[in-house]
């Protein structure tokens, strides 16, 4: 490990708390500050571009740190209140993966958008938004690029169906519950899901966690999905047969899930597991940053406006299914 690598660290390092201390803010604080770490970092090397020595320290911090900080995250679901929660969220949270990403996919294909965007931007929209995105990507080995752009589309469509909920709220005909599992079921980043749960009171917003922790649970078994998909194409096109080595099951992700299981068994004090999950996210927001210091702005213009449309359109047909979920069930 050279100067270069610890320097591409510390500029992930670096941005990653100058994106968390931005979260603080009025307006940014919907986006959070994983979203605002991969916008520093794109902006930094759009006007600085990132020099190659450091690169081997930035793809540390997208992969590894990245890994880390999910594993980590574990110290903020109990599975105790997923279980109290009942059938009713679980089904909820099933459903608003398989139509989310559904939805969006379909809706790519049809305008025929980038495919590989189309995709994760599925994924981040079913799923749990960024976090979803780059672990989807890292099991389907996408490039930087895609990655970040989905991520980005993921930021704007979450933040304005974040002020569309916390303004339609009264006028849904909702209850307190009802509305933060509909909350919880179709916006994309948690940060989203706080900000509108939380404009409806503590018991909407106590809901719209845990049925958006339930999605992000289930991102075990579709990154594990998109990994055996994945293995099974390279080896029709002659790669080497899978080993326990290379099995493309998101190991990572199951880390998350023990980590969890111990936070809940009340042996981790309060205290201890809200530092744990402060260093989860900075170490994510560096793995944002990293990614961002990968790609420029050109990367939009070269998207086009159809992965955005598409993600519109589908975040829409999530919003109506999972509203018409809790009018009737709820």
């Amino acid at each position: 490990m050279n100067k270069g690598f610890w320097t591409g660290i510390g500029l992930t390092l670096v941005l990653a708390v100058i994106a968390k201390l931005a979260a603080g803010l009025p307006y940014i604080s919907l986006i959070g500050p994983l979203v605002f770490a991969i916008l520093l970092g794109m902006l930094w090397n759009t006007f600085l571009p990132v020099k190659n020595e450091w690169e081997s320290g930035t793809a540390f911090a997208s992969k590894k740190l990245l890994r880390a900080g999910i594993i980590l995250l574990g110290m903020r679901l109990n599975l105790a209140d997923i279980a109290a929660a009942g059938w009713s969220a679980f089904i909820l949270a099933a459903v608003s993966v398989a139509v989310g990403i559904a939805a969006v996919w379909a809706t790519a294909k049809i305008l025929k958008s980038d495919p590989e965007i189309g995709f994760l931007t599925a994924c981040g929209t079913g799923i749990c938004g960024a976090a979803a995105i780059v672990a989807v990507s890292s099991q389907k080995k996408s490039g930087a690029e895609e990655t970040a752009v989905s991520v980005a589309i993921i930021a704007i469509m979450g933040t304005l169906f974040t002020f569309s909920y916390a303004f339609l709220h009264p006028f849904l005909g909702l209850s307190d519950k009802a509305y933060g599992m509909f909350a919880g079921g179709s916006l994309h980043e948690i940060a989203h899901v706080v900000a509108a749960g939380d404009a409806a009171g503590a018991v909407a917003l106590d809901y719209t966690l845990v049925v958006k922790l339930t999605r992000v649970v289930l991102l075990v078994f579709v990154a594990s999905a998109v990994g055996f998909w994945a293995a099974r194409r390279e080896r029709e096109e002659g790669a080497p047969t899978l080993t326990w080595r290379t099995l493309p099951i998101p190991w990572f992700i199951l880390g998350f899930l023990a980590v969890s299981a111990l936070y809940s068994t009340g042996i981790v004090p309060e205290a201890v597991a809200a530092r744990l999950v402060d260093l989860a996210y900075l170490l994510m927001a560096m793995a944002m940053a990293g990614l961002g210091l990968g790609v420029s702005f050109s990367a939009f213009r070269r998207a086009g406006m159809k992965p955005f449309v598409a993600c519109l359109v589908g975040s829409l047909v999530l919003a109506a299914v999972v509203y018409a979920y809790v009018w009737f069930v709820v």
